[in-house]
């Protein structure tokens, strides 16, 4: 891994093997599957920005999320930024609490049009869908994390990108054929 997309090393062995392991997932499951198209390149070509959050206070995070934002606003080079968070949020409904606050900084900053939230959790489960349904895989990652996308970006390949509506579908298709056992498998190696 390229030590300069990991902001904190000051907390140590531990924030690089985190991120070691979620550039893992990405590599074997997100790019490995083509569930992101786009993510290829951006493996590649290390302008993956890798932020280990140790923080499990909500505020903190948020406040963490919006300095994110500033850093990758402010850094054209990086393509695009995972803020991964170990402790604090291993309950998927106080993530998903996480991830409507930053939803909602992302306006009342004024970064709406320049990013976008996604969102990754060892416990995604789709609305309406049972847990254990191998389509929630498509989102579940080693650690709760938030994807913060450049707009710009998605807008340039979306437009050369054949039939992009089809990807969640096909990822979810994929998923299913893979069976849960085949995710797990990979998720449990941490």
């Amino acid at each position: 891994m390229n030590n300069n997309l990991l902001t904190n090393t000051a907390v140590g062995q531990d924030a690089y093997q985190i991120a070691y392991q979620t550039k893992e997932w990405i590599s074997q499951i997100i790019v490995g599957l083509n569930f992101c198209p786009f993510a290829k390149k951006e493996l590649v070509n290390n302008s993956i920005y890798y932020y280990v959050a140790h923080q499990p206070k909500l505020k903190k995070l948020v406040q963490e999320f919006n300095e994110q934002c500033l850093f990758l606003y402010n850094h054209p080079e990086i393509e695009t930024s995972l803020l991964i968070f170990p402790t604090g949020f291993a309950d998927f409904q106080r993530y998903l609490e996480l991830v409507d606050y930053c939803n909602d900084l992302i306006v009342s900053e004024g970064y709406e049009g320049v990013f976008q939230v996604a969102s990754f959790h060892p416990m995604y489960c789709f609305e309406g869908e049972d847990y254990d349904d191998a389509a929630n895989y498509t989102n579940r990652s080693p650690y709760p994390t938030i994807h913060l996308i450049r707009e710009k970006s998605m807008e340039k390949v979306l437009a050369v990108y054949k039939q992009p509506e089809k990807i969640p579908e096909n990822n979810i298709r994929l998923a299913r054929q893979k069976g849960h056992q085949f995710f797990e498998n990979i998720l449990n190696k941490r």
